[in-house]
C-alpha cells in the first residue's frame, strides 16, 4: 500500500514534466516554422527540415513515453500538444511581428542616433539665423516665410519634428529633406554657411569671417 501512494506522486510529477516539455517543445515548432516559412529570401526547405526535426526529436519522445506507461495520459497530452500547436499558430503573427519590430529597432539604431545628430546640428544651423543680429540683417530672406524656399524648409522642419517625436518611420528621409531643404534655402538666400551640417563647419567659417 505505501508503495502505491508513493507511486502516485511520482507518476504525477513525470505526467506534469513530460506534458511541460511536450507542449513546449509544440510550441517552439510551429513559431520556428512559421518563421522560416514566411521568410522571403533563400530557400526555407532547408530550414523547415530542421525545424520539423528537432521538434519531432523532443515531441515524439515526450509522447510516446507517458502513452507506454499509461495510454489515457499519452492520449491527454497528445490533446494538450494539439492545442498548443493551435494556440501557437494563432499567435505566431504577433509574436513574430513584434519579433521582427524589436529586430528592426536594433539594427535601425545606429542610423537613427545619426539622423538625429544631422537634425540637431541642420535646427543649430537654423537658429543662427533667428538668433544672430548679424546674419539676421545680412540675410533677412532666411526668416520670411513667403519665399518658397524658406516655406519649404519650415514645411520640412515640421515634418521631421513631428516624426521624430512620434518615432514614426520615415524620419531618416525626413532628415535628409530638411537637410537639404536648408541648403537650398541658404543657396537662394545667398548665404555662405550652408556647406554641411555638422556643428564645427559654422564656427570654422565664423572664425574665418573674424580673420
Amino acid at each position: 500500500m505505501s508503495a502505491v501512494i508513493e507511486a502516485v506522486p511520482l507518476g504525477a510529477l513525470q505526467l506534469v514534466f513530460w506534458g511541460a516539455v511536450l507542449v513546449a517543445a509544440a510550441a517552439c515548432t510551429v513559431f520556428a516554422v512559421r518563421h522560416h516559412a514566411g521568410k522571403s529570401d533563400g530557400d526555407p526547405s532547408d530550414p523547415l527540415f530542421w525545424d520539423v526535426f528537432w521538434g519531432s526529436a523532443v515531441i515524439l519522445p515526450a509522447l510516446l513515453i507517458p502513452a507506454v506507461a499509461s495510454p489515457p495520459a499519452g492520449l491527454a497530452l497528445a490533446a494538450a500538444a494539439c492545442v498548443s500547436g493551435v494556440a501557437a499558430y494563432r499567435t505566431s503573427p504577433r509574436v513574430l511581428g513584434w519579433y521582427s519590430s524589436r529586430r528592426r529597432q536594433r539594427e535601425e539604431l545606429p542610423a537613427l542616433q545619426a539622423a538625429a545628430n544631422v537634425h540637431n546640428a541642420v535646427l543649430q544651423r537654423w537658429q543662427r539665423y533667428e538668433l544672430d543680429p548679424a546674419l539676421a540683417i545680412d540675410f533677412p530672406a532666411m526668416s520670411d516665410v513667403r519665399r518658397p524656399e524658406t516655406a519649404a524648409f519650415v514645411k520640412a522642419m515640421r515634418e521631421a519634428e513631428l516624426l521624430k517625436t512620434l518615432a514614426a518611420p520615415g524620419y531618416l528621409q525626413a532628415v535628409d529633406r530638411l537637410d537639404a531643404a536648408l541648403r537650398c534655402a541658404e543657396a537662394a538666400a545667398g548665404a555662405a554657411c550652408g556647406e554641411g551640417p555638422s556643428p564645427e563647419a559654422p564656427r570654422s567659417r565664423s572664425a574665418s569671417g573674424k580673420a
